[in-house]
């Protein structure tokens, strides 16, 4: 429903793809009831379809005049909200005039350009159009796309099936010269930075993914962005709006979820991956355990040659170099001397031992540390720009007239499940600290002075927010996208 009256005030049209019986005709029907003087066309098109069905009948009298001229009254070129059910059976002579009045919203009567006063159309049908490029041009023009299904909850079934309904009568009304100032107003409507970054960062991904929507529907699902917004009463088109992109964006079903995934991601927490903070981690990890297991625990001379080592890895190049070669390990006690298998055995033996600990010089350690803190810097940064945005994203929500209470749960769950893999990536960096015997510390960034809310008649203004560049990717995306919240 939102989406349906969404589309109608941005002057978009609507596609639902789903079975019969789901409710398609009624609120096509009653959206427009809401309208003041509204008229409503209905038809079910099919492959015998014919134009004067849609447009009207030939006009007796322009044919004494030998002019082509049809009597629209009453059909869809006089329409201010249209259900075109099963729309891709539409025939070729139809489909060219359909076209037509779907993007530019006017009709060749004859020689007259009619401008048509359709404010949308809703389109259904209960499967995707063929191949066919003419199809494919018609399903392109319907920006808004929903797939529909019976009615899952029960409870909502119980009052469906065993509660009286009245007839519907609409609780406001709209003027259609309302709907266009409102177009007017939102032309100019500002979109915030973040926004911007979020929608280009969010074309990349889809491409990566194979997946392309064409540059004009990109234009157009911003100019309906900007729609919800002025309708919301905002100021500009902030990060929440970006949430309406999943309903405009997918082309095949077998899309939807991918794409409402990413639209997510990228509104909630600025398309940031934990995942890549956790290879950062584990990487890190690994280049501990690596490092520590390459210094050996005692010294080692070859018995052939007499060469001293003092990495595991100069022994194995030794080794290659000399395969038949025996060593000395200078351990406490007498010296044994080791053919090379048994060595690496030994020395394994005596790291675990050691738990690996160490047995790094300082100038190692120094490095690893300064790795880890850096790394450890970021991610709290990181999850702490999410806790302060969390309450500013929940208050934005709740101020979009558009989302339904399923995306704005979603989007705070999304939140904290940041938290909970945060968690996870302090525990990595604890590890790390420990196999190199460094006492782990809680990293607590300083809050900057632009975190400081501003507080003027009762509301709170978050400023701009400078983000330290510590040279990773992180924190150049998040001064892209964190360039302002605000917080009413």
């Amino acid at each position: 429903m939102n989406g349906s009256l969404l589309a109608v005030l941005s002057g978009e049209n609507l596609l639902f793809l789903g079975p019969p019986g789901t409710a398609k005709t009624q609120l096509a029907k009653n959206i427009c009831q809401s309208i003041e003087g509204g008229n409503f066309f209905n038809y079910l098109l099919t492959s015998f379809s014919t134009p004067e069905e849609l447009f009207g009948p030939l006009s007796l009298k322009a044919l004494e005049e030998d002019e082509f001229r049809r009597k629209i009254d009453g059909c869809l070129p006089t329409a201010h909200i249209a259900l075109l059910d099963e729309i891709f059976k539409a025939s070729s002579a139809i489909l060219n005039s359909l076209l037509t009045i779907l993007n530019e919203h006017k009709y060749h009567n004859g020689r007259e350009l009619v401008d048509v006063p359709l404010l949308s159309v809703f389109g259904a049908s209960n499967e995707f159009p063929d191949e066919n490029e003419s199809l494919e041009a018609l399903y392109d023009r319907f920006l808004f796309r929903y797939r529909l299904a019976y009615i899952q909850d029960e409870e909502n079934f119980r009052n469906l099936v065993f509660s009286s309904s009245d007839e519907f009568e609409p609780a406001a009304s709209l003027r259609v010269s309302e709907i266009y100032e409102l177009r007017a107003r939102a032309k100019d409507l500002p979109v915030d930075s973040d926004v911007e970054t979020i929608v280009t960062e969010l074309r990349k991904s889809l491409q990566l993914q194979e997946i392309e929507i064409s540059d004009r529907r990109w234009k157009k699902v911003v100019q309906v962005l900007k729609v919800a917004a002025c309708s919301s009463e905002r100021p500009t088109v902030d990060r929440t709006m970006v949430l309406l992109l999943q309903h405009m964006l997918w082309n095949l079903p077998e899309e939807r979820e991918t794409i409402r995934k990413a639209v997510f991601e990228f509104t909630v927490s600025g398309g940031i991956s934990t995942e890549k903070l956790r290879r950062e981690a584990e990487d890190l990890q690994a280049a501990v355990s690596i490092a520590l297991k390459n210094e050996l625990p005692v010294k080692i001379i070859c018995d052939s040659c007499g060469e001293e080592f003092r990495l595991r890895q100069e022994i194995e190049t030794h080794h290659m170099s000399h395969p038949n070669h025996s060593y000395t390990l200078k351990a406490e006690g007498p010296s044994k001397i080791y053919p090379y298998d048994n060595l690496v055995k030994e020395i394994d033996s005596l790291q675990e031992e050691a738990e690996k600990a160490n047995t790094l010089s300082q100038a190692q350690k120094e490095v690893f540390e300064t790795e880890l803190k850096a790394l450890a810097d970021r991610m709290e940064w990181v999850k702490y720009r999410l806790e302060a945005e969390r309450e500013l994203l929940k208050n934005m929500m709740n101020e979009n007239v558009w989302l339904s209470t399923l995306d704005k749960n979603e989007a705070l769950l999304l939140h904290d499940t940041r938290s909970t893999e945060f968690s996870e990536l302090n525990d990595l960096i604890s590890k790390s600290r420990s196999m190199l015997g460094i006492q782990s510390r809680q990293a607590k960034p300083e809050p900057q002075p632009a975190f400081q809310p501003a507080r003027e008649a009762g509301k709170k203004e978050m400023e701009k927010i400078s983000v330290p560049d510590s040279g990773s990717s992180v924190n150049s995306f998040m001064k892209g996208i964190g360039s302002r919240f605000k917080l009413r």
